[in-house]
């Protein structure tokens, strides 16, 4: 039978070594979790970048019907595509560039 003190010492040296894997294994789960955040940031900017482009190339490629002797002028129509551009363009600054890759 092992005396009482060197069980305790035992168990004490058991309890530092989890105590050290649990350590590594949770600096491990928060360097992964940081990365899906990261991708998660990036998809989302992309989806956001996209929905821009298909809302602007959806106006552009709508055809009004009017009646044939109303047609609008060729500026007014500028005037309306540089609004949809220029509301699209302040939306896209205000998101930000995209976040950096991180290689790990």
């Amino acid at each position: 039978m092992i005396p009482l003190a060197l069980q305790k010492k035992l168990l004490i040296a058991e309890s530092e070594l989890n105590r050290a894997q649990l350590i590594l294994e949770w600096q491990t789960l928060a360097g992964e979790a940081h990365v899906v955040i990261q991708r998660a940031k990036q998809i989302t900017f992309l989806a956001s970048t996209a929905a821009s482009v298909v809302t602007i190339v959806s106006s552009l490629g709508h055809k009004r019907t009017a009646p044939a002797e109303e047609k609008s002028s060729w500026w007014k129509t500028l005037l309306n595509n540089a609004g949809l551009v220029s509301t699209v363009w302040q939306a896209f600054r205000a998101s930000g560039p995209p976040p950096p890759l991180r290689n790990s």
